[in-house]
């Protein structure tokens, strides 16, 4: 209906434009609510509305306030004949009030900015209770959209200081760097001073920018000086990009990406550490030892992890020639990490996390295998033994098995121990607590093309073990959310929006292209060592949402080819971006000393994925590589994403759903949490009541089993405990073809697995060309950890291998022992009593399985300890 009126009036006092539509809405929600979603009704009954505001007598000069349209929708809803409907509209209205009552209150907010009104309130209470700036009274001092635009104006001083007027790739300008030095001793003169377009530079974007100037100047590529940069944001010469501010905001509150927790945390504050997690030497000396852990101190200070790998650390019992002492080992220097760990906050927020290797072949490998099955041992650290080829040879490809260990001081044997058992011992180990995980060096640096320039092969990761790095190098990731990048087609189903993507994957690239030049890293080794490769990790997060948006099964080879052609596309695109940029900015420095120059990609489908299947033209690609260079040595992972998700509102990464109805017991009864694309499913096919979310929360929060629910969405609507562990490894190695570094998935066991399970499932993992596994077989760790949904959890279904997995078992796998052993695992079980793995009973919960914020339960996904309820996670990439 044509409307004479403008403008409403909001309860803050604001004025904004009348939209129809939205009263539309609001209608079609009440309709929906008493099963009764009709459009056109609800587009028939907001003309009703807006015909009695006109001859209430509100036009384009007496606007109406949000209550006066509130009132007369439920006057209009009874006037026509729908007192139930009015009866839905009021009790929506009720609860819109109470719902932003509560995020008023979560934020300490007297309104709501457009951020807080778009994002749910679990979304707010995460933002809250982590990344908003606070004062020394711990007050919240900043609303979401401040957050996010600090953020999105960071980076986008990154794309302003190369801009044509000021950067020359190939220039050798001479600069006065004092000069611009000089202006870091008075940041506060120039708090807000500047702007680029509407966004104002506070005094922390500032210092950024002059360092990112000193930094280019100092490569001779900046034309002119730092006052005369000055001088042309003042006239406005950059105002242009405003709009890739506002791209960047835009992208990060439409929920479609969010880069790693410290880049929200940091960015435009005092820290300036934008970087998750990063790995660190040490070497066998007591200067380099406490250098390492002098380093590690201030990353964690800052906000970051720290990956180390103990290996070159002499043994236990070995002769010290500068004491005439013997060694302590390295699990006492692991001790030491793990002290600074629990004393030295992550900025001010948390504990930081670690991870520490020991590899196969070190004399300590089988005490630092079972130290963690002790509790309260090394409570800081993920641990992870590394593995190389002479081991994998000696355990599938020898009789005896036998393999020897060798010193760390001068690489003689000392030891010879059986291969087998040693495996045996790490399954073992992983079974009861989760850890070890196992690290496979030799596929890690099996399509390593960084390992000619550093002289070295790749022998660390960071504590989550998604990304292998170089000492000193660090994480700079983001992560994309699949589920939003959809598209209705004409029958109302949902479809995948390629163009879409292509277009998001080369944006974030050139986002954390950008974080690389404008962080403030905590050592200056790491700077340098960042910048020399600029290795970025551009992952996904919402793989299960998105599939159960298109109905495919996670587990099902439709669903594995589809996880194919996303991760083929996320690499693909973000090197090809990479390389435009390198266009304009200049290669990473040392990319004409790598593999890059002789046409090699660090890309395993590539190379080992028939051509016929291949999605995108990747000899061509190498051909631009060889002629342009590449911007960063790698660009994609798969990173955990547990806050991330929470504040986008996701599935974590390319995990399987953990469960589709969490249960929180209150005062008053039991109370549900539904994924809400279950929970749309459920209200379509008239199964959405207490009895059936009770039933499934119940059932481990998974809908198998439940005779009420049609078989279908069984099928669909899967999660991790649904999904054989050997589908998990599937889905694993799918991205991994595609992926350049490596992906953080935990391989959900259930309870009754064995430890020979576990072993095959290293087996396979190798087969599949993963780059690290990490098991968790459901009630293992210390005292329970909190895998169950509700307190009467009991599952009612088995879990067996997908046919593809078997068949790929099959055809693909030729070693006689990984074959056999494998095969033996996938055999189904038959039991002769009622098919259940829950975990046994225990009403005890450890502290370290509880939110050491709000002492809520923790679950266990991507290799992290999160928490549903506040958002808390182990890691500190998201």
């Amino acid at each position: 209906m044509e409307s004479t009126i403008n403008e409403i009036r909001k309860r803050s006092g604001a004025v904004t434009a009348f939209n129809q539509d939205k009263i539309s809405n609001a209608i079609y929600k009440a309709l929906a609510a008493t099963s009764k979603a009709d459009r056109v009704l609800a587009d028939q009954l907001a003309n009703k509305v807006v015909q009695k505001l006109v001859e209430q007598g509100f036009t384009s000069t007496r606007s109406p306030s949000v209550e006066d349209i509130q009132d007369i929708v439920e006057s209009t809803l009874i006037d026509s004949g729908n007192s139930d409907i009015a009866k839905a509209y009021i009790v929506y209205r009720h609860e819109r009030r109470k719902l932003r009552d509560e995020k008023m209150k979560v934020l300490n907010a007297r309104s709501l900015d457009p951020v807080s009104k778009k994002f749910d309130l679990n979304c707010l209470r995460v933002l809250a209770s982590r990344y908003l700036f606070r004062n020394g009274k711990n007050e919240i001092t900043e609303t979401p959209t401040q957050m996010f635009e600090r953020v999105a104006i960071l980076v986008g001083v990154g794309d302003l200081m190369y801009d044509s007027q000021i950067f020359e790739k190939s220039a050798n300008a001479t600069q006065n760097i004092e000069e611009a030095k000089s202006y870091l001793e008075k940041l506060d003169n120039f708090d807000y001073k500047f702007k680029i377009g509407d966004y104002f530079l506070n005094k922390y974007h500032f210092r950024s920018m002059i360092n990112h100037y000193i930094t280019l100047a100092n490569n001779g590529q900046m034309k002119v000086s730092f006052k005369e940069l000055l001088t042309l944001i003042a006239a406005k010469k950059f105002d242009s990009y405003a709009e890739r501010i506002t791209e960047y905001f835009e992208m990060m509150t439409s929920q479609d990406f969010l880069p790693n927790s410290p880049t929200m945390m940091n960015a435009g504050g005092r820290l300036g550490q934008l970087s998750a997690c990063f790995v660190l030497g040490m070497e066998d000396g007591m200067e380099e030892i406490m250098k390492s852990t002098s380093d590690a101190a201030l990353i964690f200070k800052s906000g970051g992890g720290v990956g180390i790998n103990y290996s070159d650390l002499r043994e236990e019992g070995d002769i010290v020639a500068s004491t005439s002492g013997v060694a302590s080992g390295p699990v006492s220097f692991m001790n030491i990490i793990n002290t600074v760990t629990e004393v030295v906050k992550q900025g001010g927020k948390r504990r930081g996390a670690n991870m520490g290797i020991i590899e196969a072949w070190h004399p300590d490998v089988e005490k630092f295998i079972t130290n963690k099955t002790q509790p309260g041992v090394l409570e800081n650290f993920n641990v992870s033994v590394g593995i190389w080829e002479d081991f994998w040879h000696s355990l599938v490809n020898t009789d005896d098995g036998n393999y020897m260990l060798r010193s760390p001081r001068d690489k003689k044997p000392v030891k010879e121990i059986n291969a087998h058992q040693l495996i045996d011992l790490i399954a073992l180990s992983a079974w009861k607590s989760a850890e070890p995980g196992l690290i496979f060096f030799d596929q890690i640096n099996k399509y390593n093309v960084f390992a000619k320039a550093r002289q070295a092969p790749l022998r660390a990761t960071n504590p989550c073990g998604e990304q292998s790095l170089y000492p000193y190098e660090s994480c700079n990731l983001g992560s994309i959310n699949l589920a939003n990048l959809v598209k209705r087609k004409a029958d109302g189903e949902y479809e995948f929006d390629w163009q879409r993507y292509e277009e998001t994957i080369r944006k974030t690239t050139r986002f954390l292209d950008n974080v690389i030049d404008v962080n403030n890293y905590p050592v200056e080794e790491i700077n340098i060592a960042s910048k020399e490769s600029r290795r970025i990790g551009l992952g996904v997060m919402g793989v299960a949402d998105l599939l159960y948006k298109l109905k495919i099964p996670y587990n099902s080879k439709e669903g594995y080819d589809l996880q194919s052609k996303l991760s083929e596309a996320l690499t693909y695109y973000s090197m090809e971006e990479s390389v435009a940029l390198a266009k304009t900015r200049g290669e990473f420095p040392l990319c004409s000393k790598t593999e890059y120059p002789e046409g090699k990609i660090p890309v395993a489908g590539y190379y080992e994925k028939s051509k016929e299947t291949h999605s995108y033209e990747w000899d061509a690609l190498i051909e631009k590589i060889q002629k342009h260079g590449i911007r960063n040595v790698l660009t994609t992972t798969v990173a955990p994403t547990g806050t991330l998700s929470m504040i986008s509102d996701c599935s974590n990464g390319m995990e399987p759903a953990f469960a589709l109805v969490f249960e929180k017991r209150v005062t008053v009864g039991r109370f549900f949490y539904t994924n809400k694309i279950v929970e749309q499913a459920l209200k379509e096919n008239g199964l959405y009541n207490d009895e059936i979310l009770a039933k499934i929360a119940d059932n481990y929060g998974s809908l198998k089993g439940i005779p009420e629910i049609p078989e279908w969405m069984q099928n669909v609507f899967v999660t991790a405990m649904d999904i054989h562990w050997a589908d998990h490894l599937m889905a694993q190695g799918v991205w991994q073809n595609w992926i350049g570094n490596a992906i953080a998935k935990t391989i959900n066991m259930p309870y009754d697995v064995t430890a020979e399970d576990v072993k095959s499932a290293y087996l396979l993992a190798h087969e599949l060309g993963l780059k690290g596994i990490t098991v968790y077989r459901d009630g293992s760790r210390h005292k329970q950890v909190l895998h169950m949904t509700s307190e009467n959890a009991e599952k009612t279904f088995d879990v067996t291998p997908t046919q593809h997995v078997t068949d790929y078992v099959s055809t693909n796998i030729t070693n006689p022992y990984i074959k056999s052993q494998v095969n033996a695992a996938l055999e189904i079980k038959i039991h002769d009593e009622e098919i259940s793995s829950e975990p046994q009973r225990q009403e005890e919960v450890s502290e370290d399985r509880q939110c050491p914020t709000c002492k809520n339960n923790l679950v266990f996904v991507e290799g992290c300890s999160i928490c549903i309820e506040c958002g808390y996670s182990g890691c500190t990439s998201g």
